[in-house]
């Protein structure tokens, strides 16, 4: 029996199994939503599978009950009532002015009327929208079921430009605040996002919007579950390594039961004969987020040890954007546990996989020292220094690279004199060659500034940034051996044990002094 096509670049349902493609049943999640009339919205990374599940939604409230034969759905809705649907979708093209949106928006609106048979002679967009809502009803004699996809993708394509972002965050408000007013006509609202701006006539009021993002019974709505994996592409996936495919492309998790792949990843994967690549990483650049991290001083080992509260990850203002909020909502970050501390909901979030990792951090390299041409060649080479205990290799890498630093860096900025710098470019360096991390790594008598696991070795390590140079011994390394910060180390089979102090030099700008005491 052939095997199915692989839905590749498919949004539509009907279009999908037209052309005979797999499709991993998600309607249970719709029918749970759809049971009962209500209002929603769902934030998921960028090509997650939203916009699918929105023409799944779209296709159940219009009736097609042909579409859903073998699904789970299919004997349990009443496919004889039916409703008109509105779809507003912003996921095409990119649109850099209120001009522009409002455009886009008249031909959102004029091609629902075409589809429902609605016409109205109001000019304004929301004069025009709530005409068209209200005629819908009037003509089908069912309320209106609204279904948007990317909300925000017209804001998040402005992210950089502060005053066009905040127009067109105006202009959506002016077609979203007709929800609130039309509801006696609305039987279901369904919108999806990356990112949940709280100013947008969406998420306040008595007629708010539910958000299931973070909800347990949803966390699968988008993504594939191993067991879709094992169900769907375990013949596709014959000859690779199910632990490395795991390690690569799954670990999204929305607190619940199990972590989710990456759809986007795993369609690639498997249509790229089965090798390992930053599939989607390539598809969007974080260039604002790493420029908002740099901008913020914000101290990259913090990456490893990332606790929030619940409103962190919920919603902001374009005014005030905090960089973890965007990353986890553009999924670099994703909910490792929650637990409850002083009575309060907390979240530990981690990155979610070894391809965002890698990726990621090669970012945050290019961005904070400028280097990119020989990137490939500085990791290789700090690689081999790290995996084979060859210190003198690693401090002649680490000069080298501070000081490929190019000058441009550090003009109109204080770079230079934020500690977290020095560290931030090392942990960067060391995260892209998929080391182990432990920052501030905790012991009975202090803490390490950061623990490195490579291969057979262990590097505990102290930096120390000084404002002249230093003369006789190294303080950093005084520190690790008087309060042993390596002891929980040693005595670990096979392996090497390197107390290793750091010592940087604001005016230099680059390490100045290393000493280090090995164990074997």
């Amino acid at each position: 029996m052939a095997l199915k096509n692989l839905p590749l670049g498919i949004s539509t349902l009907s279009k999908l199994l037209e052309n005979n493609c797999i499709y991993v049943d998600k309607t249970e999640y719709a029918f749970n939503l759809i049971n009962t009339p209500g209002r929603f919205f769902l934030s998921r990374p960028r090509r997650f599978g939203k916009s699918l599940f929105v023409d799944t939604l779209k296709e159940i409230f219009e009736g097609n009950q042909k579409l859903f034969e073998g699904l789970y759905i299919h004997d349990k809705w009443d496919w004889a009532k039916k409703y008109p649907v509105i779809k507003l979708d912003f996921a095409g093209g990119m649109l850099n002015s209120r001009k522009d949106l409002d455009e886009k928006i008249h031909e959102i609106l004029f091609l629902n009327e075409k589809n429902l048979g609605v016409t109205t002679e109001i000019k304004s967009i929301s004069g025009r929208f709530a005409a068209l809502i209200k005629g819908a009803r009037e003509k089908y004699g069912e309320r209106v079921v609204v279904l948007v996809d990317e909300y925000d993708k017209p804001i998040l394509d402005n992210i950089s430009e502060l005053s066009i972002a905040k127009e067109l965050r105006d202009g959506l408000k002016n077609i979203y605040s007709v929800l609130k007013e039309q509801d006696a006509n609305l039987q279901f609202i369904f919108m999806t996002g990356v990112t949940k701006f709280s100013k947008v006539s969406l998420f306040s009021g008595v007629n708010q919007l539910k958000d299931i993002t973070l909800s347990k019974s949803y966390s699968s709505i988008c993504g594939y579950t191993d067991i879709d994996l094992q169900e769907h592409f375990s013949e596709y996936l014959a000859g690779s390594d199910p632990e490395e495919v795991k390690q690569w492309y799954n670990g999204y998790n929305w607190t619940g039961s199990e972590s989710v792949y990456n759809p986007y990843d795993i369609l690639l994967f498997l249509s790229e004969e089965k090798v390992f690549r930053n599939y989607w990483f390539e598809t969007g650049s974080p260039t604002f987020l790493i420029e908002l991290f740099r901008k913020n001083q914000y101290f990259l080992p913090d990456l490893e040890n990332i606790e929030v509260f619940q409103r962190t990850l919920s919603s902001f203002e374009i005014e005030s954007l905090h960089p973890l909020t965007l990353l986890f909502q553009a999924g670099y970050l994703t909910i490792e546990k929650t637990f409850i501390e002083r009575e309060k909901l907390v979240y530990r979030l981690k990155i979610p996989n070894q391809e965002v990792r890698l990726a990621l951090n090669d970012y945050f390299i290019e961005d904070y020292t400028g280097i990119s041409a020989d990137l490939k060649n500085r990791q290789d080479v700090l690689y081999n220094a790290l995996s084979t205990g060859n210190i003198a290799s690693f401090e002649q890498h680490i000069r080298s690279l501070f000081a490929g630093i190019p000058w441009r860096n550090f003009t109109n900025n204080d770079l230079a004199n934020f500690e977290g710098y020095y560290a931030s470019v090392l942990y960067a360096f060391f995260a892209s060659l998929n080391a182990q991390i432990i920052p501030e790594d905790i012991t009975n008598r202090g803490q390490a500034d950061m623990t490195i696991l490579l291969g057979n070795h262990i590097y505990v390590m102290e930096i120390k940034v000084v404002d002249h140079l230093p003369e006789g011994n190294n303080q950093a390394l005084q520190q690790i051996v008087q309060r042993n910060y390596a002891e929980k180390y040693r005595n670990r089979e096979g392996m090497t044990v390197h107390e290793v102090g750091l010592v940087f030099n604001k005016t230099e700008r680059n390490l100045v002094q290393v000493d280090y005491v090995t164990t074997p």
